[in-house]
């Protein structure tokens, strides 16, 4: 068990680790686009839209989520298997019993969603219940109650307010250029040599700065999957299920219709279909830009721990 705690623990201080290095960066990106305007206004506008639309998007995300995923709620008569395994699970994390939704699709995957604990839905799809047996099916389940207890809608939440503070800033400063906002106050700093660059690093900023803050935000979403991995295993005490599942779903050909703005929820993500698992591994190019871990490292990992 020492060695799954470890990888927990680990897990949580690198996710952490990013929102605050990310915090920094926004703080930063902010501070220097005010430097630029001479007005921190700008920073305090876009925090207020971000949180606003963040708080929206948070509290009633678990609508939209199973609206677009097209979900359709359950009782216990209709899936007994299931609605034994989540039960059971609950139990044994100490969270209240969420509700369960069916997605009618032949692909295997799952998600869960929920503001907190007590508004929590875990939904999977008819092709998981159907090719999974219960150990790997108890695997998957694991792991996104994990998603639940470890309050990840809150913490996706958070990154998406980052990213949201970065993008509006940069498009504002972007929109000042183009209406000419910025050198009507150019002209009234004649002689000031400085503002030529400051320009200049300013256009960069606008560019680079959204593209980096996606960049750490993915990093944090891949960090949570590995931590609901882990939580997930302290569930069953049997990291070989979660395995199996992982191996058959990632070979698994059948695609899932989805709406894009949600694949990152699902436990695998539905947008990359068949022959997913690669020995070989994953360049660190492609997985800057996954939501996931690869499965080949996910694999690894869970083959790491010691129950």
């Amino acid at each position: 068990m020492a060695t799954i705690y470890t990888q927990q623990t680990e897990n949580i201080q690198k996710t952490w680790l990013l929102l605050t290095v990310f915090l920094f960066f926004v703080i930063g990106i902010g501070w220097f686009f005010s430097q630029i305007y001479r007005s921190p206004g700008i920073l305090y506008f876009a925090v207020f839209i971000s949180f606003f639309m963040s708080f929206s998007s948070y509290w009633w995300s678990d609508k939209l989520v199973l609206s677009l995923a097209k979900a359709k709620p359950v009782e216990k008569k209709d899936f007994p298997e299931l609605y034994n395994v989540v039960e059971n699970l609950t139990i044994t994390a100490g969270l209240p019993m969420p509700k369960i939704y069916i997605i009618e699709e032949e692909a295997m995957n799952a998600f869960a969603t929920g503001r907190d604990p007590k508004h929590a839905v875990v939904a999977a799809t008819r092709g998981l219940l159907e090719k999974l047996n219960k150990v790997e099916l108890e695997g998957v389940i694991a792991h996104e109650l994990s998603h639940i207890g470890n309050r990840d809608m809150l913490i996706n939440s958070m990154a998406v307010v980052l990213v949201g503070v970065i993008s509006l800033v940069s498009d504002f400063f972007m929109r000042s250029l183009l209406w000419g906002g910025f050198r009507s106050r150019n002209n009234e700093r004649e002689g000031n040599q400085f503002q030529g660059l400051l320009i200049i690093l300013g256009i960069a900023a606008a560019i680079l700065a959204p593209i980096a803050a996606t960049l750490i935000r993915l990093a944090i979403s891949r960090k949570r999957e590995f931590l609901a991995d882990a939580s997930g295993v302290l569930l069953t005490r049997y990291p070989e299920g979660l395995v199996s599942a992982l191996k058959k779903i990632s070979t698994n050909q059948t695609p899932l219709r989805v709406n894009a703005a949600i694949s990152h929820i699902y436990f695998d993500n539905p947008l990359r279909s068949g022959q997913k698992f690669d020995k070989a591994g994953t360049s660190w190019f492609i997985k800057l830009f996954m939501t996931h871990p690869p499965i080949e490292e996910r694999i690894r990992a869970l083959r790491e721990f010691s129950v």
